[in-house]
């Protein structure tokens, strides 16, 4: 596994970052046939600042930056340091991401690792996250790092 470290996102990161996830959260939620193109980046949007009301400064998350030795920018967490259904002693994973260019070469792996040690490291003992049925690669990583699954929603096009 590569060698990684963590750091809080800059200000200027998280600008940057706050419109990305929230365009690649919309992508998703329309590929899945969840919400309508024409108002998935709104609605990614609008959500993503209701859990973020104050921006970096949010009490609760962790908004990381994954970085090599070199400090060279690989990837990002967001971290909720508590569950969104209120399960005890459990974080919530809204977001990994690994840039395009270190894809394939175990820096997701190592990225939530990462995430995992800061999870542990706030006295959390569980680690919870939501993945897109259309993202193969993401399921295949949690499921051979130890990740079950505890909840799955179905849709049959008709």
């Amino acid at each position: 596994m590569p060698e990684l470290s963590v750091r809080p996102m800059t200000q200027a990161e998280f600008a940057q970052w706050r419109y990305a996830i929230a365009r690649r959260f919309a992508d998703s939620k329309v590929a899945a046939g969840s919400w309508a193109a024409e108002t998935a980046l709104e609605r990614a949007l609008t959500a993503n600042d209701a859990l973020l009301p104050d921006g970096l400064a949010t009490e609760g998350m962790l908004l990381l930056k994954g970085v090599r030795p070199d400090g060279t920018p690989i990837g990002r967490l967001w971290i909720r340091l508590g569950h969104p259904d209120g399960a005890a002693g459990c974080a919530f994973l809204y977001d990994i991401e690994v840039e395009p260019e270190f894809r394939g070469a175990g820096y997701g792996r190592a990225l939530l690792a990462a995430a995992e040690e800061a999870v542990r490291a706030q006295g959390l003992a569980e680690l919870e996250l939501n993945v897109f049925g259309h993202n193969p690669v993401a399921m295949s990583l949690y499921a051979t790092s130890g990740y079950r699954v505890v909840t799955q929603q179905m849709r049959k096009t008709l």
